[in-house]
């Protein structure tokens, strides 16, 4: 059954996860007419604080200057149900010109194809543009926590904070405990991350998920107190960074499990992407042919890094 899960997963998400290495669209000369004097909302799907809120805002400052018409680029949050109401609005209400962006849920087409419910849109409809970066998700626990490893969860259960189906925050850990056999509880009801790291440090769970980003950038008080505990890494392999945290892959009982992780981590390579609403016309897009993976408006001096290396530099060209 699960092998028979992931290769239907696997198909579903082949459009999700090609547009990670596809030409990068930026909108052309040909669309100034259209976009001078317009607003363009980024569409954030999490709560601020977060990487998706940082990520989102930070594309916002600084890409409206390299479209053709200088629009004005505004970040609209639109949090709740695990990114699934923003996603929902893209696909269903927002306006198909060109005009909205997001910043979604890394695991966008899994929930989709695992029929995540509350789902509205179809993944493979969305204009997909380009990606900032890669992710790492972690779940970690308080320091006055039990569960200092990944180890204690197979004797206690551990109380993990959610923001609900849809989110990283609800999604990892859920399929890990399916195919590791680990104790590890979901609590839904919070707003987002932030809200979620605020319940963990209160003692109202034992901990949560975050990306390791936000850690080194957000949080590095906690990392150098050490008042946190990083218990996996949701990849398939370890990161560099964090050489001592297994990989969520390699907690799989059986072969099946493992394949079934492996599948559901590609989300991390999705990371933070853009996107736009389906139907826009294809000359607002300007698709490039050459395969970037981040877009060509991003600013030499602020662009994100992956895994903490710097990309190589290259001058921000608006095509």
């Amino acid at each position: 059954m699960i092998r028979n899960t992931v290769d239907r997963l696997s198909a579903a998400l082949v459009c999700g996860v090609a547009f990670a290495c596809v030409a990068s669209p930026v909108v052309g000369q040909g669309a100034d007419g259209f976009y001078k004097g317009k607003t363009i909302s980024v569409v954030s799907g999490f709560t601020p604080g977060g990487s998706y809120d940082f990520d989102t805002r930070l594309f916002a400052r600084h890409c409206g200057r390299h479209i053709a018409g200088n629009p004005i680029v505004i970040v609209q949050t639109m949090p709740g149900a695990g990114g699934l109401n923003a996603a929902n609005h893209l696909f269903k209400v927002a306006p198909r010109d060109g005009t909205a962006l997001g910043m979604l849920s890394q695991t966008l087409a899994i929930g989709e194809a695992m029929g995540t419910p509350g789902i509205q849109y179809k993944s493979a409809e969305f204009n997909w543009l380009g990606r900032l970066s890669t992710s790492v998700e972690v779940t970690l626990t308080w320091h006055t926590s039990k569960a200092r490893s990944i180890e204690d969860a197979r004797s206690s259960e551990i109380l993990l904070a959610s923001s609900g189906p849809g989110s990283a925050l609800d999604n990892y850990p859920r399929v890990l405990a399916f195919a590791s056999g680990l104790k590890l509880k979901i609590v839904s009801g919070y707003k987002g991350s932030t809200e979620a790291l605020l319940a963990m440090e209160r003692g109202e769970v034992d901990g949560s998920c975050t990306t390791w980003n936000t850690l080194k950038i957000n949080r590095k008080k906690w990392l150098d107190d050490k008042r946190i505990n990083i218990l996996v890494q949701y990849t398939s392999v370890r990161s560099p960074e964090l050489p001592n945290v297994p990989a969520a892959v390699e907690l799989g009982r059986t072969a099946e499990d493992k394949a079934l992780l492996e599948f559901y981590m590609s989300g991390g390579e999705i990371g933070r992407s853009i996107l736009t609403t389906p139907g826009v016309p294809a000359m607002r897009l300007a698709v490039s042919t050459r395969r970037r993976r981040i877009p060509s408006c991003w600013p030499t001096s602020a662009r994100p890094t992956r895994n903490s290396r710097r990309w190589p530099e290259r001058s921000c060209k608006s095509s």
